[in-house]
């Protein structure tokens, strides 16, 4: 298969390099392709040396542009056909010629001024419309509209397929329309753009349910707010429904851009409140769960979701704050957004409430370290979602709660020493993700998914979760998990040896995901750049990046990692010779690791301090250390650093 695709400049394709790629740069006509230009399309015929010239300067190499100046030229009436020439009558008159490609198409059409009105209607539908629409619409007898259609056609200014009345005309090019539409006149166009939209409902009722956004866009140009609320309405859920994500929040937007116009009234607060509610899950996939658009939209959500009595089935809206503010490292702020929420849930006995709150909570504890506290809220989550009353809540959220949850408790599982049934968990919930074809649920399980196997050292796995996450999120247009993607494939390079590749790729997605006021999972990735500064030899830099992810930890509460934040910044110290601080150190995360019963911390911290004290000649000591911790694990869990501590241990008799 040859794939051709053209683009402007501006465009920056992500397929450059590849070695099935070639890349042709069409750069504009030169002087002599031009004049060949203007004389093929004059048939042949030579045009007078001076109206050659202009329309070679004006036209400035531009393609399209030529051939309109050239056509306009023609069609002025300023030259006599001879047998195989052009010939003017007179001098050029001064600006004869137009100067803009606007300009240019708005004479042809002025001077085709009996169908002129034809055209314009056409391109009140758009880029193309049907014969049968535009005979609903105009007003004219059948064979004027077919004679005005046939000179539009014959002037190439409009193409045909087929035949009256199964005829479609596409207008040559996207600025042929723009001309033929931006001469309407405002009222005109409103009024038009009604008739087309009531005639559409009439003669093509299939579509209103197909196609929502192209009556939403003809009742907007036609002023009819409440009409084009209805269907931005339903065009945004049906873009939901299929997942299209970027599209919905588009459409959503653009409901409430709508609804401004409306008095405020109890019902168009009820109304903005739906609107609100559905902008903001979609904008935590399109934008980032912690980006400003998505904090913008929640926070008008709930002041209309409290100034109406903060109704039940908008419970969702809480919950997006609490990830909104989770996300910014304001754990606190999020925790307390929870309880409320569970606190509501069980006041109302509403069972969708408490399934949110339990996984909200669930995720912040966490990610605050409180693993236990984690494990129970995610499986009471699991526990509690009903796959058929609860459904709904995949669109509300905008990510499926069951998926989430499971993803979550394998990573809480994974901190609390059970990495067996953290993988297995993992690995069920990608298929699935995979079968509710909902990418941001997808994406999201990937990117979690993708954490938990970062920690555990499966590069393998790792290598296929990435390049499913970096596909979804590129094809969908979900920046965050794109950026969260970039930063695995980065710490896959640099596993698989290329350093440079691999820090390029961290620090740039890194950037990319903070880019937005995100603090959330920055130790994590700080901690990665860390560890790739010290296979890289820059000890100073790695412990600065460990300092400021400690800074971050003290700052927002987000301590899941802090064991291990302060375990390689003794490995660090050590290697500088700092022998009593590195064990300092150590015995923090490991006093960390005790305190947050983080069994696969605490069994790292003591390996890492064991082996200090073996250098140190204290083995016994070090033996005593961690073989209770290693013999927690010996209930048939799988982990590399098990063997890493046997082999330990063996060591230490």
């Amino acid at each position: 298969m040859l794939l051709l695709v053209t683009f402007r400049p501006e465009f920056q394709p992500p397929w450059t390099g590849e070695p099935n790629v070639t890349m042709l740069v069409l750069n504009r006509l030169d002087q002599h392709s031009r004049t060949a230009l203007v004389r093929q399309i004059a048939g042949g015929k030579t045009l007078p040396d001076d109206v050659v010239a202009q329309i070679v300067e004006r036209t400035d190499g531009v393609p399209l542009f030529i051939e309109e100046l050239t056509k306009s030229v023609l069609e002025s009436g300023l030259l006599r056909e001879e047998e195989g020439r052009y010939a003017l009558d007179g001098p050029l008159p001064p600006l004869a010629i137009p100067t803009s490609l606007h300009a240019s198409l708005m004479a042809r059409l002025d001077r085709l001024a009996p169908v002129r009105h034809v055209a314009q209607i056409g391109a009140a539908f758009g880029r193309w419309f049907r014969y049968t629409s535009i005979r609903a619409v105009c007003g004219l007898p059948e064979d004027e509209l077919q004679a005005s259609l046939a000179r539009l056609v014959a002037s190439e200014l409009v193409f045909q397929n087929g035949t009256p009345p199964d005829a479609i005309y596409t207008f040559k090019h996207a600025l042929v329309q723009d001309a033929a539409y931006t001469s309407l006149l405002r009222t005109t166009r409103q009024e038009l753009h009604r008739r087309i939209a009531e005639a559409l409902e009439s003669l093509s009722p299939e579509l209103i349910d197909s196609q929502p956004e192209l009556f939403a866009r003809h009742y907007t140009e036609a002023g009819l707010v409440e009409k084009s609320v209805f269907y931005l309405n339903k065009a945004g859920h049906k873009s939901v429904a299929r997942a299209a994500i970027v599209e919905a929040a588009a459409h959503f937007q653009k409901g409430l851009d709508q609804l401004a116009l409306l008095p405020n009234r109890p019902e168009r607060q009820r109304q903005e409140l739906e609107f609100c509610s559905a902008l903001s899950a979609a904008l935590r996939a399109a934008k980032g769960q912690g980006a400003p658009e998505t904090g913008h939209a929640y926070a008008r959500a709930r002041v209309l979701w409290e100034r109406l009595g903060s109704p039940s089935e908008f419970l969702q809206i809480p919950y997006g704050q609490s990830r909104y503010y989770a996300h910014r490292g304001e754990l606190d702020l999020a925790q307390r957004l929870d309880e409320d929420l569970l606190y509501l849930g069980r006041q109302r006995n509403d069972t969708a409430g408490l399934v949110l709150g339990h996984l909200s909570s669930g995720v912040n504890l966490m990610f605050a370290g409180r693993f236990a506290a984690s494990r129970s809220h995610l499986e009471t989550a699991l526990a509690r979602y009903d796959r058929i009353s609860h459904r709904p809540l995949i669109l509300h959220t905008g990510a499926h709660p069951h998926v989430f949850a499971q993803a979550y408790l394998g990573n809480a599982l994974l901190c609390l020493g059970f990495p067996d049934q953290a993988l297995a968990l993992s690995n069920a919930n990608i298929p699935e993700a995979t079968r509710l074809a909902h990418p941001p649920s997808l994406a999201g399980a990937l990117a979690i998914g993708a954490r938990l196997l970062s920690l555990l050292g499966d590069d393998a796995a790792l290598d296929d979760w990435v390049k499913q996450l970096v596909t979804v999120a590129t094809e969908q247009g979900f920046p965050h998990w794109r950026a969260q993607g970039e930063i695995y494939r980065g710490w896959l390079e640099i596993k698989n040896g290329d350093v440079a590749e691999g820090m390029s790729l961290l620090r740039s997605g890194s950037a990319v995901y903070r880019a937005r006021g995100v603090e959330l999972l920055v130790p994590h990735y700080n901690d990665l750049l860390a560890a790739t500064c010290k296979i890289a030899g820059q000890v100073e830099e790695g412990l600065t990046l460990l300092d400021d992810a400690l800074q971050i930890v003290e700052r927002t509460g987000e301590r899941w990692l802090a064991a291990e934040l302060n375990r390689h910044k003794g490995q660090l110290l050590l290697r500088q010779g700092h022998t009593q601080t590195a064990e300092a150190l150590y015995r923090k995360a490991l006093s960390i690791a005790e305190e947050q019963e983080a069994k696969l911390w605490e069994l790292r911290a003591a390996a890492s301090l064991a082996r200090l004290w073996r250098e140190q000649g204290r083995r016994a000591e070090a033996r005593d250390l961690l073989a209770p911790i290693y013999g927690w694990f010996t209930e048939g869990f799988g982990t590399p650093d098990l063997k890493e501590v046997k082999a330990l241990l063996d060591e230490l008799g």
